[in-house]
């Protein structure tokens, strides 16, 4: 084994430190390089050749890639003013979910999803990161799914890695102001430069609006449903030397929302135990909150010496959510108020390294270790009941405080091994450790990936990954289900087996073929067989998920794609037909109905996220004039409908046994730029969202792990207007 690949292992193994050759003993002092003397370097040209040098350390080879630009997210509905998780939804095989979480299913698995800045991983909240993140700082975006190569641990259903605007290419602010149905108002702010060996980048925004969480009727407008989310991201790195940088990142942001309330439930008994007078209490009264906090920072060196190349990382993250009930409507209409607080708190290390050891042979090693630590606060006010469910008193609170804590660790090697000059093999192996105080479990995960190019026009690939996917921590239930025993709260049975990771074989093909100039198409298919199935869902009155597992999981299906790009002209097409399924609920047993329960013990069900065709198609038109550009989009998604229940032929009910009816919705647009002097210009946006005003549902109230009625947004007008400089 040569120096250099010596001198990576001995790095990434954390025994050793990777350097370039010293000065001999005997060379005079005024003879060796001063770092001052790179820093004379454009600062443009190193930290380029830094992002090239950091993209040999993590490229997604043998996986299935979809790439996003900041051109591209602009041609969408709502542009860079839209949900992030609406930028995902573009790409093949993704179905959308709770807004409230920024909920998304890629090919047929629950959340599971990593999330990584500028290839270092951020570590997971509670709320996830569907609402966290701006699509304002997105330089580009790549979204890999299928079998992915050994750096990929942990989650991995698909895995979003954004590259931000670093503030190297020269200077440049701008101001913003959205706004329009629904009484959205978002002023955002943004600013990027360099000076001398620092470049930044940092970026803001302020959102109102009154459909924070979808509508749980089919109305154009919600009932109590606020919300006011601040936001804000930083990004520096300084150049050290023309072969090392420290980048910084570091964001915040808070969001308050109101939980929408559905007209003319029927109430059922009254805070003192006594039976409910009609029309006493409107249940569009009710008042439930929650408040989201999510913090995290990530501070990396990043080292290149010719052929080796090295990051390391620290993180560090701080997410909090509070769940507020209205105490006494909830006791007429629940039986139980609950008042949650949960906070998450992580810091962890990643260091990741490449090695060129030959024309061949590529070597990839990497180390992660990231230790998570979860608070659970509740105060929950119920009833004491009798053998019938009948009150029997006045209500009162059980106070209950948990910690719960996780350890996630792993290690990989792999090689990128240049068979031929048309096929490439990607090997290796990752050992993953999880340790928390519920479960105690490991893995050794083989992955390969095998590439072949058939001709300049036509690209094959076929992998097989292992996967060990522990649950994430913040959502596993709490073991306090005797607690409520002969209350309100009571669950009909107080079985609580701990939930456990996942392990899973998956397997992917697929070919890409450019049919002409900047035409593309492609078809990938996988299929994936799990032990202990992880999924998840909202249990109770609380937006916060709960984690279970199925003994047995099975996901499968197929994606087509097609691009087209000429001149201004650009249009794209995602098909995707998928099938997941699950049978017998081995963990967190308290969440369900016992004759649920007994059904799923002895049928395989469909998952409540498995959607069978999924599409999106968008085109988009851009006219260049030397005063300014014009452009103008249409942009269409389609769902066949997530799953809901079914009752069967002698009353039964199947879970998840049916689907809501399919949906589509259609957003138009268009803007314009006027040019007022050097890098300076005014850009004016209109948006129609929902064209058609097509009233849809993707929950309707029912399902495993449903707990309301979810509606997608009505016709709305929107409009910005902003000024760069």
């Amino acid at each position: 084994m040569n120096f250099r690949l010596s001198s990576l292992l001995l790095l990434l193994l954390g025994l050793g430190t990777a350097h370039a050759d010293p000065a001999p003993a005997d060379t005079p002092a005024d003879a060796v390089p001063k770092s001052s003397a790179a820093l004379t370097l454009d600062a443009f040209v190193v930290n380029g050749k830094l992002d090239e040098a950091r993209e040999q350390i993590v490229p997604s080879l043998g996986a299935t890639s979809f790439l996003m630009t900041a051109q591209q997210i602009d041609n969408l509905p709502q542009g860079a003013d839209a949900p992030f998780n609406q930028l995902l939804l573009r790409a093949p095989g993704v179905a959308a979910d709770s807004a409230a979480n920024g909920d998304l299913h890629v090919r047929g698995e629950h959340a599971n999803l990593q999330y990584r800045i500028n290839d270092v991983l951020l570590p997971e909240g509670i709320s996830g990161f569907g609402l966290e993140l701006d699509p304002r700082f997105v330089d580009t975006l790549q979204f890999v799914t299928g079998s992915l190569p050994a750096q990929y641990g942990f989650r991995t259903a698909g895995v979003v890695d954004i590259h931000t605007n670093s503030g190297a290419a020269g200077q440049g602010s701008s101001v913003s102001l959205y706004g329009g149905s629904f009484g959205t108002l978002r002023p955002s702010f943004a600013s990027s430069g360099s000076a001398g060996q620092l470049s930044y980048f940092i970026n803001g925004s302020y959102d109102h609006n009154d459909l924070g969480i979808e509508n749980p009727t089919a109305g154009a407008r919600a009932i109590h449903d606020t919300t006011d989310q601040a936001k804000v991201f930083s990004y520096f790195s300084y150049l050290l030397d023309d072969q090392s940088r420290i980048t910084v990142m570091l964001s915040a942001s808070d969001s308050k929302f109101q939980v929408p309330n559905t007209p003319g439930v029927a109430a059922g008994t009254s805070p003192d135990g006594t039976p409910w007078v009609p029309g006493f209490f409107d249940s569009v009264r009710l008042d439930e909150n929650q408040h989201e906090q999510n913090y995290y920072g990530v501070i990396s060196l990043q080292k290149s010496l010719g052929d080796l190349n090295y990051q390391v990382s620290v993180l560090g993250r701080d997410s909090r959510v509070h769940f507020t009930p209205d105490p006494f409507g909830d006791l007429y209409f629940n039986g139980v108020a609950s008042d949650v607080a949960r906070r998450l708190q992580s810091a962890g290390l990643q260091l990741d390294g490449s090695d060129a050891v030959n024309d061949r042979h590529t070597l990839r090693a990497g180390t992660m270790l990231l230790r998570e630590s979860v608070t659970a606060n509740a105060t929950t006010t119920v009833f004491p009941v009798d053998a019938n469910g009948d009150p029997t008193g006045p209500a009162f609170p059980i106070a209950d405080r948990q910690k719960l804590h996780g350890t996630f660790a792993g290690i990989y090697v792999q090689d990128e091994w240049t068979l031929t000059p048309k096929l490439t093999l990607n090997y290796g192996a990752r050992f993953d450790v999880f340790n928390s105080s519920f479960d105690d479990e490991n893995q050794l995960s083989p992955r390969l990936n095998l590439i072949y190019k058939a001709s300049d026009s036509t690209t094959l690939h076929a992998g097989y990954a292992r996967y060990f996917t522990p649950p994430p921590v913040e959502n596993v239930p709490g073991s306090t289900v005797a607690s409520f025993d002969g209350t309100s709260n009571a669950s009909a049975l107080d079985r609580d087996d701990p939930v456990k990771a996942e392990r899973a074989d998956y397997f992917d093909a697929g070919l890409s073929r450019k049919l002409s100039p900047g035409f593309q198409v492609g078809v990938d298919a996988y299929y994936k067989r799990a032990k202990n199935q992880l999924d998840d869902g909202l249990f109770g009155q609380t937006l916060i998920l709960s984690a279970f597992n199925y003994a047995k999981g099975e996901i499968y299906g197929v994606e087509l794609t097609a691009s087209y790009t000429r001149g201004g002209f650009s249009t794209y097409l995602n098909l995707a037909r998928a099938k997941a399924q699950g049978r017998d609920w081995i963990s967190s047993q308290f969440l369900f109905d016992p004759a649920d329960l007994a059904y799923v013990h002895t049928h395989a069900i469909a998952l409540d996220h498995d959607q069978a065709l999924t599409g999106s198609f968008g085109a988009a038109y851009r006219w260049k004039r030397s005063r300014g550009d014009t452009q103008v989009f249409i942009d269409t998604l389609y769902g066949s409908g997530l799953r809901t229940d079914a009752t069967a032929p002698d009353g039964s009910t199947i879970p998840n046994g049916g689907t809501v009816p399919s949906s589509y919705t259609v957003g138009v647009g268009a803007e314009r730029t006027f040019k007022v002097g050097a890098n300076r210009y005014w850009k004016i946006r209109g948006d129609i969202v929902n064209l058609t005003d097509n009233p849809y549902a993707l929950r309707d109230g029912t399902g495993v792990g449903v707990n309301a009625a979810q509606y997608g947004m009505r016709r709305g007008f929107f409009g910005s207007v902003g000024y760069n400089f």
